[in-house]
């Protein structure tokens, strides 16, 4: 059996209106919920939650001490443009940068992902 896409994915952090915040901003949806569940959603129904967890430990990123458990690639149309709008949004550049097409960046919540190029 095939998953066409995957509506909703669910992601672990300590406050979740502050990282839903952050994603609504970066991909430019609305951000609904409360202390302990918020959610983003794509006005054609995608949607990303984030759930409190109490005792939360952020990845340590490219270290596997605590694994980066997943994380977001973002495609943009230019890096240097995206890389600034993240950093407004709180967003904090990866020391360790693997490639040229794309760059990786650590949420509020010190989860990765990468700005991509198509």
């Amino acid at each position: 059996m095939a998953i066409a896409r995957i509506p909703n994915t669910v992601i672990d952090c300590p406050k979740p209106q502050v990282l839903a915040e952050f994603y609504g901003a970066l991909l430019d949806w609305p951000v609904q919920g409360d202390r302990d569940w918020c959610t983003i959603r794509a006005d054609y129904g995608d949607s990303i939650s984030f759930q409190r967890v109490e005792s939360y430990r952020p990845p340590q990123w490219p270290g596997q001490e605590v694994p980066q458990q997943m994380h977001l690639d973002v495609t943009v149309d230019d890096l240097d443009t995206a890389e600034a709008a993240v950093l407004d949004l709180g967003a904090t550049k990866a020391e360790y940068q693997p490639g040229a097409t794309f760059r990786v960046f650590l949420d509020p919540a010190g989860h990765p992902f990468c700005l991509c190029l198509p």
